[in-house]
């Protein structure tokens, strides 16, 4: 909105032209979201305990958690509000990406609302069903894909890192691998929101990731020199990560140690789907199980855990998964737990940011 009111006017007072700089829009929209997040936030903990919006805790997951029951949850509706908010003032909104990642994540954010309403309402755990809900999923994740792939000049090419030359054309599949990177993306965030800031760091550090690879591919000259896809318009994208990070770093205030609030499906679902879109939009599908590893470990401890559970008829590889849980029977402490996922993460970023120039 800004860029649309106050660049036009750069001609009469040159200030305004600042207006055009996507590195401007990006500082001031993950510092807009921050600070809705950061000044809503005890409104929003205060107006769920008043509503009793609480978190019903598994009865057979750590007994240390039962402690836990009546926390307010649902804090991802006050993410979520940060980010669209943020940028539908910052973005340019003629940009096509932008009402696709603000559909997607909107839309995930509806259907984890749902759920934890559906949650709160009958105080159990169950919320809606798991086929009810992954329909649902798919059925957004492949709007989002048609979207794209009928979009003027956007690339079915998949981009593997390390291998410059290897680029698989996908054509229409393009469609079902978008879906499958964006449904894969908001379970596994899902999987992960378990403990006080476990998910919500590592979400920041993949956005914040995500915002640079945004911005070089839509820069020419710079995806050019360092021989990754330009996409036009792609710049935007940096923008939306930039409020996605800063919606993440206010939430983080109330959610770390012992949380104030937790984000609930709500939040976990469409920040999943959010990053999911955005690897899809850049172009950097298959990087995202690097920037997103910490995830991707969280989500295939659950699929080894209970295959290796139905096969062996009962026996177990981890003590409880996901896998945090397995760290926290073993005796880590809760803090310990997060705090070291999150440097796996930073590891894994820089990692994933080193295939700029391996190629």
């Amino acid at each position: 909105m800004f860029y649309h009111l106050l660049y036009p006017l750069h001609t009469t007072i040159s200030a305004f032209n600042v207006f055009r700089y996507i590195t401007f829009r990006t500082i001031y929209a993950s510092l807009t979201a921050f600070l809705i997040c950061f000044l809503l936030g005890p409104w929003v903990i205060r107006r769920m305990q008043s509503l009793q919006v609480g978190q019903y805790i598994r009865e057979d997951g750590p007994q240390a958690h039962l402690k836990k029951a009546g926390t307010p949850t649902m804090g991802g509706t006050l993410i979520l509000g940060s980010v669209i908010v943020s940028c539908l003032l910052w973005n340019i909104l003629t940009n096509t990406y932008v009402w696709i990642l603000l559909m997607v994540t909107t839309g995930y954010g509806l259907i984890g609302f749902a759920d934890d309403y559906l949650k709160v309402v009958r105080k159990h755990n169950k919320g809606l069903t798991v086929k009810g809900k992954f329909l649902l999923q798919i059925v957004l994740a492949a709007t989002a894909g048609a979207l794209l792939y009928v979009s003027p000049n956007f690339d079915t090419r998949v981009t593997i890192p390390f291998f410059k030359g290897l680029t698989p054309n996908l054509g229409p599949g393009y469609i079902l691998f978008a879906v499958l990177v964006i449904v894969g993306a908001s379970n596994a965030v899902n999987l992960t929101d378990g403990l006080d800031g476990l998910a919500i760091g590592p979400m920041i550090i993949a956005a914040g990731t995500y915002m640079v690879f945004a911005y070089v591919a839509g820069h020419a000259t710079i995806a050019s020199y360092l021989q990754i896809n330009y996409v036009a318009g792609s710049g935007e994208v940096a923008v939306f990560c930039g409020a996605l990070a800063g919606a993440g770093l206010g939430f983080l205030w109330f959610n770390t140690y012992p949380a104030q609030i937790f984000m609930g499906d709500v939040g976990s679902l469409s920040l999943g789907a959010a990053l999911g879109t955005v690897a899809v939009i850049t172009k950097q599908e298959i990087l995202l199980i690097l920037v997103g590893g910490l995830f991707v470990i969280e989500a295939l401890s659950v699929i080894f855990q209970v295959g290796f559970f139905k096969v062996t008829h009962g026996r177990r590889i981890f003590r409880m998964a996901p896998l945090h849980h397995h760290f926290e029977l073993k005796g880590w402490a809760e803090p310990k737990v997060i705090v070291r996922f999150w440097i796996i993460a930073i590891a894994l970023a820089l990692l994933s940011m080193s295939t700029l120039k391996l190629r």
